[in-house]
């Protein structure tokens, strides 16, 4: 896999001191630390931000989420960082020895509904995992798979969870293992992540929601049955699963039901 470094993620841990010399190095996008738990806040964040879209850098948060009451994190996180149109967000859900825990799959699901709606923008929440979301979801998610996913793995030949079809952002290094380079410009070493497109195509999908997420899988067929009868007969339908229901009919009455034709003797 060809690494393409295009954005860096930060945190009051390494912020950049000249944004100016991250673009000239080549970075399109910052995603940076905004919130963690119910009420912790990066005092770093609001400088860094105006900094970097002074530059003219495209500009992301994350919350890190945690074990504790999801209300509260989104608060935290929609008070805080109040995404404008034009930013990225993103739940970053990896494992917290040292802190509240890890959340769960289903208050993630439900951090991320929450933000989205505040926002009004549905499916545009950013996932970044990596062995949390391979050892929490259970096979197949169309919830994540149709969210982008920001892939967090030290590797030039990264894996992901099987729900989504490929990662729109890879973290491959945190400034010390993964593959080079390891630094850029203005920040020193940092997280760096590579975007299998170009500089211009990152640009438009920062915010828009869009990059490679896997669409929902379409519902199964359902087949109907139109069955007319005389009156006054009882026609017992069986559905695979579901048992039998039975319905008296009208004459001249379509009966429609997600089954096959009644068997002789039903």
């Amino acid at each position: 896999m060809q690494i393409n470094p295009l954005a860096v993620d930060l945190s009051h841990w390494d912020p950049a001191y000249d944004y100016d010399d991250v673009r000239a190095d080549g970075i399109v996008g910052v995603i940076y630390k905004a919130s963690d738990g119910q009420g912790y806040t990066d005092d770093t964040y609001v400088g860094q931000q105006q900094a970097a879209k002074r530059a003219g850098l495209c500009w992301g948060s994350y919350h890190f989420a945690d074990a504790s009451s999801v209300s509260g994190q989104v608060d935290n996180y929609l008070r805080f960082a109040a995404p404008d149109p034009d930013e990225l967000f993103c739940l970053d859900w990896e494992d917290n020895p040292s802190g509240n825990g890890m959340m769960s799959v289903d208050d993630c699901k439900v951090w991320i509904t929450a933000v989205e709606n505040a926002l009004r923008r549905p499916g545009e929440c950013v996932v970044y995992s990596g062995n949390t979301a391979k050892e929490q979801i259970d096979g197949m998610d169309d919830f994540f798979g149709t969210r982008r996913l920001w892939l967090a793995h030290y590797s030039s030949s990264p894996t992901w969870q099987e729900s989504w079809e490929t990662y729109w952002l890879h973290q491959f290094t945190d400034g010390v293992y993964g593959p080079e380079p390891h630094s850029v410009d203005g920040v020193g070493p940092c997280d760096i992540n590579s975007y299998a497109g170009t500089a211009s195509q990152l640009r438009a999908e920062w915010a828009a929601g869009e990059g490679n997420p896997r669409p929902p899988r379409p519902e199964p067929d359902q087949p109907v049955v139109n069955v007319l009868v005389p009156p006054g007969v009882i026609v017992k339908v069986r559905t695979l699963g579901q048992g039998r229901s039975t319905f008296r009919t009208r004459p001249d009455r379509r009966l429609e039901a997600g089954a096959a034709e009644p068997q002789p003797g039903d």
